[in-house]
């Protein structure tokens, strides 16, 4: 099986985790196809806004305890001294990068979340900026109780985005949280019945689509610098963004489009 990648209309792209089999755990090989798809996202000029979903009846439960866990166990003191960058003509950077940990990624991803969402599902999650889920979804920073820790931004993720009680509260336990008390901690932004997950996550999709894609990108960016700041290099970054936005071309076509009271076309430029 693999990671699908399906370029849709309305410059919408659609990822998929198809590795049934074991509920969409992710090997060394899926980790790299993952991250595969993230960049190709990322470089397509005509792709403004992403889904990311999982087949059949999870999400994705995180990294493969039978396979890829045991191999990063193995290796971690040359993995921890750098001496270790590669396994089996894999980057273990891709690890990471998969779960969109550290990554300048600064257009729209949205994720329909259709069943479990546990381990490196959560640590992608925390990198994703609309949050749709299945009634029957499940949540847990589940790596403590393996003995094991969430190191692909979990847990510098989650006490920024969701209250401090309630991010310690996923953080601490390891327990799976159901989709409406996630809802209730603020980690979603709506619960949809799963047949309609999907039509629900493009109408979504199509809401973003409509502005200009520059401006959308842009507002990303600036929040997600701005974060890690000061206030005043926050502003900074704001000011360098907004003027970058209003020397462009859908800048002028936005207000002219207005006057002339059709849709406007934008070109991203």
């Amino acid at each position: 099986m693999a990671i699908h990648y399906d370029e849709r209309e309305g410059h919408v792209t659609l990822i998929t985790i198809d590795r049934p089999e074991t509920r969409n755990a992710l090997d060394m090989y899926h980790f790299r196809d993952l991250a595969g798809a993230w960049r190709r996202f990322k470089n397509d000029a005509e792709a403004w806004v992403a889904i990311v979903t999982g087949v059949q009846d999870a999400f994705c439960v995180g990294a493969d305890l039978k396979t890829y866990i045991p191999q990063i166990t193995e290796l971690q003191k040359g993995i921890a001294s750098g001496e270790v960058t590669e396994i089996d003509g894999c980057r273990l950077s891709d690890g990471v990068y998969a779960v969109l940990r550290n990554v300048k990624l600064y257009k729209p991803i949205i994720a329909a979340v259709n069943g479990p969402c546990v381990a490196g599902g959560m640590e992608m999650l925390g990198g994703v900026d609309i949050r749709l889920a299945s009634p029957d979804a499940t949540f847990g920073v589940m790596e403590p109780k393996r003995g094991l820790f969430a190191g692909g931004g979990t847990t510098v993720r989650l006490p920024r985005q969701l209250a401090f009680p309630a991010a310690m509260e996923l953080l601490l336990t390891a327990e799976a949280f159901p989709a409406q008390r996630a809802l209730q901690l603020g980690l979603l932004n709506e619960i949809v019945p799963r047949e309609a997950l999907l039509d629900r996550a493009f109408e979504w999709a199509a809401r973003i689509t409509v502005n200009g894609p520059m401006a959308v990108q842009a507002t990303k960016e600036s929040v997600l610098r701005g974060l890690g700041v000061s206030m005043e290099e926050a502003y900074r970054i704001e000011g360098e963004l907004s003027a970058m936005v209003f020397q462009s071309e859908d800048a002028k076509e936005g207000p002219r489009a207005f006057a002339e009271k059709r849709p406007p076309r934008w070109t991203g430029r």
